[in-house]
């Protein structure tokens, strides 16, 4: 199956309307941030909502007083978006090569539930780079994969398979270190990267906070 397909195989086996993991805590994160931008460039930031999916994360923004875009490699995934939200910018991008998105056009780039999926990272974070404002922020949520939680997984091997699952579309597993360490390889600076849900030294969820170095 071509990877166009699978994605869009994956979009249609899912049900219309659920709202996204830990929604109002990612919520509350990227529009944190938002405001914290907004602040200090005393204008409305301009925001990409990478793997936009249908749409809920890039309405917020809207409604937040941001200018955002929402890209998403599903047409299924933007068809849905189109009809929950009519009024937003929407745009389709490819699995592999180039962006149709300007150099240096974003403030900021929210991916939310979305490293984990991509298949090549160094090409991701690259074009990552390239649209985002040298000094702009990405912000990012991703499962977390920390020593308990892998412990935990290790001591079960029905949970260690259901996690690990090879059709699964989780293609990649971080941890805060390495999520860092990636961060780090791609010249973003500042980076902050913390665990969010579950209960503390077994949290479930990574937020990460990083700006483009502006050389």
């Amino acid at each position: 199956m071509a990877f166009d397909s699978y994605h869009e195989a994956i979009w249609e086996s899912v049900p219309e309307g659920l709202d996204p993991p830990h929604a109002e805590l990612r919520e509350r994160f990227l529009l944190e941030q938002v405001r914290v931008l907004a602040r200090e460039r005393g204008e409305p930031p301009r925001v990409l909502d990478l793997g936009c999916g249908e749409g809920h994360f890039a309405a917020q923004l809207a409604r937040a007083g941001a200018v955002a875009v929402g890209a998403d490699v599903s047409r299924e995934a933007l068809r849905r978006a189109r009809a929950r939200h009519p009024e937003l910018d929407l745009q389709v991008i490819p699995l592999c090569g180039p962006w149709p998105l300007a150099d240096a056009r974003f403030d900021l780039v929210w991916a939310g539930e979305t490293i984990e999926h991509v298949v090549d990272t160094a090409a991701w974070l690259s074009e990552v780079r390239r649209v985002l404002r040298p000094g702009g922020s990405l912000l990012l949520s991703t499962p977390a994969h920390g020593r308990v939680a892998m412990l935990a997984l290790a001591l079960s091997p029905r949970r260690f398979a259901e996690h690990f699952d090879p059709r699964s579309d989780h293609l990649r597993f971080y941890s805060a270190r390495t999520l860092r360490r990636l961060l780090e390889d791609f010249d973003f600076e500042h980076i902050d990267v913390r665990g969010a849900a579950g209960v503390p030294g077994a949290r479930s969820l990574l937020l990460a906070c990083a700006r483009r170095a502006r050389l």
